[in-house]
């Protein structure tokens, strides 16, 4: 297959997707520091890994090549040998590490780790002051360090990370790298922004967003409509001036963008819809699933390039979703497949285990949370070929079969 990132649509067959299987990463913390890593539950680590494996184990059997993105970061450091001291002065400055002794000992703590993998699982898994070997003595910060319990977290664990999704965002044959909603999860960008300038088959992607820029946004925001058009949520996770800088970038930008056309979706604001995915994905050239809980706040605007340059025009849209998403694909008509079919009680139940958060495989095939079994009916219904994952341990994590996953290469359609 060919290097790069091909990626034009929702619904193209997957070819090649990027995935983190979870590790140490997940389980590396107490229940008291949920809010602080970002992740709110205690997972069943061996159940976890066997529910992720089987997961990948149905986008192979679908014919997607599926890479890890700890196994990615290893290869561009093997590559060239520059790149993790670079990475690690990133890495270090974006952990919040405010006692310099501290932040020396988990430096030599990362350093000392000659394996590049092993590098790499070590810094998502988080260290704590068990882990490190403080010298005592010498200046302040060190004997300070006396008051930290042995089990207070100094390199915090990136439990988030199984959700590929949300630090970049492919786009045609470029990404964004994001700046994320949490600070705790801006770590994981310089993951994916190490295997796009420096891995052998990914270095010179054309990058579309800088996740150094003021305002935040999420790849769970951002959906592929066709090769020209992209519809982005305005949501808890994704604000609209990233949006307009987004806009800015791919109309403007020093690099060629096909995009033409962004549609900006505001959806709810909270957890239980952190992501436009969250409430909408296409399933079909003519299908998507939706919550009906997104009806009552739509509000949709189009971007498209102005007329000077640097200038961005913006036209807000009075009209349903189905016929706002019936002129961005070109459609005729577009069905709408509502989460929980259409039952208020069981659309809530199945929004808040990812019923609407498909992954499709091919036109008309989608890969679902075996869990969500009404909204899965509806989608067989509507001529849908669904492929069940388990989720048990998975859902936990507030994030369904898309939010695991980065497409880097789909087929046209």
């Amino acid at each position: 297959m060919s290097k790069g990132i091909c990626v034009h649509s929702e619904i193209g067959a997957l070819k090649k997707v990027v995935v983190h299987r979870p590790g140490k990463d997940l389980v590396n913390l107490k229940a008291e520091d949920f809010e602080r890593v970002w992740i709110h539950d205690c997972f069943y680590l061996e159940y976890a890994q066997k529910e992720h494996d089987a997961f990948t184990d149905i986008l192979r059997g679908q014919g997607a090549e599926v890479l890890y993105m700890e196994k990615l970061v290893a290869e561009a450091m093997d590559a060239d040998p520059t790149v993790r001291p670079a990475f690690t002065d990133a890495f270090l400055a974006e952990s919040n590490i405010t006692n310099p002794a501290i932040a020396q000992a988990v430096r030599e703590r990362l350093d000392a780790v000659s394996d590049n993998y092993e590098f790499v699982l070590t810094a998502m898994g988080g260290l704590y002051l068990k882990d490190l070997d403080l010298p005592r003595g010498g200046s302040l910060a060190i004997m300070d360090s006396d008051a930290i319990a042995p089990d207070e977290p100094l390199l915090f664990p990136m439990p988030s990370s199984y959700f590929s999704r949300d630090p970049l965002a492919s786009v045609g044959h470029g990404a964004l790298l994001n700046r994320m909603y949490w600070p705790q999860r801006n770590r994981e960008v310089l993951f994916y922004e190490t295997i796009l300038k420096h891995h052998p088959d990914y270095a010179g992607t054309p990058i579309w967003y800088d996740h150094n820029s003021a305002w935040h946004i999420e790849g769970g925001d951002v959906l592929n409509i066709n090769a020209k058009t992209l519809a982005i949520g305005i949501s808890q996770r994704t604000e609209a001036a990233a949006i307009d800088q987004l806009a800015k970038n791919l109309f403007w930008g020093p690099e060629e963008s096909e995009i033409e056309t962004v549609y900006a979706i505001r959806i709810p604001n909270g957890y239980a819809y952190m992501h436009l995915d969250t409430v909408c994905t296409q399933v079909d050239y003519d299908k998507f699933t939706v919550y009906p809980g997104i009806y009552q706040t739509l509000r949709v605007y189009r971007l498209t390039r102005g007329a000077a340059p640097g200038e961005v025009a913006i036209e807000e849209i009075d009209d349903t979703l189905q016929h706002i998403l019936e002129k961005a694909t070109g459609v005729d008509h577009i069905q709408l497949i509502e989460c929980g079919g259409g039952d208020p009680i069981e659309a809530s139940r199945e929004q808040w285990n990812d019923g609407s958060n498909t992954l499709a495989v091919a036109p008309g095939k989608v890969c679902v949370y075996e869990r969500n079994v009404v909204t899965n009916d509806a989608l067989y219904k509507a001529g849908v070929e669904v492929l069940s994952a388990p989720s048990e341990e998975l859902s936990r994590g507030r994030g369904g079969p898309r939010c695991m996953t980065m497409p880097f290469w789909r087929e046209e359609i």
